[in-house]
């Protein structure tokens, strides 16, 4: 696992120290992380059905304990994680290893990745991360500037709305109690088009666009239309920049 200069102005040391405390449970699928395990099959199989991800060249932004990173590189595609959590990134390594899956891991934020890899990547993933730093934006744009054109970025947060804080926090945190108290932090949800907005900026475009949910009786989540609580987008970057349409003229 290597390490580069981080950038950690973005960074929340709490949120960093909350899942280094619980990176041992990573691999658990009764744990904390039990939802992460449900998610991922659904969030794997919608990122491969567009982007292909055999022999593609992939970033996962945020990987903490390489859930996805390793169930993409299963796919074929040679995967790096990056994450500023020594402990999660620790545990991502070594579960690889021992799955005899090739994964390269490593310390950085993906603004200090970006410098040395512009326009590097097929596939770029940021799943369940942009709400847990305080410049999501800032990920965004690295994520732009390190994929290529006409390249895939995924992007999957919860959205900011009355309803996904009864759901996402008051359920989900202290009812159900599926994920710890303190997981989230309301004022950190982004609403669908601030993300796009930052992301269209960026010069990338939305292709495809789902909403996750939760059956608390079968306990299974499942991608479907409505993005008023958890939802996933599918960003492109253009082959070619867009032109004015003053200079087609």
């Amino acid at each position: 696992m290597s390490t580069i200069h981080t950038i950690a102005s973005n960074a929340d040391p709490a949120e960093l120290a909350r899942f280094n405390s619980l990176a041992s449970r990573w691999w658990d699928e009764n744990s904390e992380f039990k939802p992460l395990h449900r998610i991922n099959p659904h969030r794997l199989e919608w990122i491969d059905s567009l982007a292909l991800l055999a022999g593609k060249q992939v970033l996962d932004v945020g990987c903490g304990g390489g859930i996805l990173a390793e169930s993409m590189a299963r796919k074929g595609a040679k995967v790096t994680g990056i994450d500023l959590a020594d402990k999660p990134l620790q545990i991502a390594q070594w579960h690889a290893q021992g799955q005899d899956v090739d994964v390269n891991y490593a310390k950085s934020s993906a603004e200090a990745w970006a410098g040395q890899h512009v326009g590097h990547y097929d596939v770029i993933t940021c799943m369940e991360m942009l709400e847990h730093v305080p410049s999501p934006a800032a990920v965004i744009q690295a994520c732009a500037e390190m994929v290529k054109p006409g390249g895939w970025v995924f992007f999957s947060t919860i959205n900011r709305n009355p309803l996904s804080y009864v759901l996402a926090i008051v359920g989900m945190e202290y009812l159900m109690r599926i994920l710890p108290r303190g997981t989230h932090q309301y004022a950190r949800f982004i609403k669908p088009a601030e993300l796009l907005a930052v992301a269209n900026s960026s010069s990338l475009v939305l292709q495809d666009q789902h909403g996750l949910g939760y059956n608390p009786l079968t306990q299974h989540f499942r991608l479907h239309g409505f993005m008023g609580v958890g939802y996933l987008l599918a960003m492109q970057k253009p082959l070619q920049a867009q032109v004015p349409a003053s200079q087609n003229s």
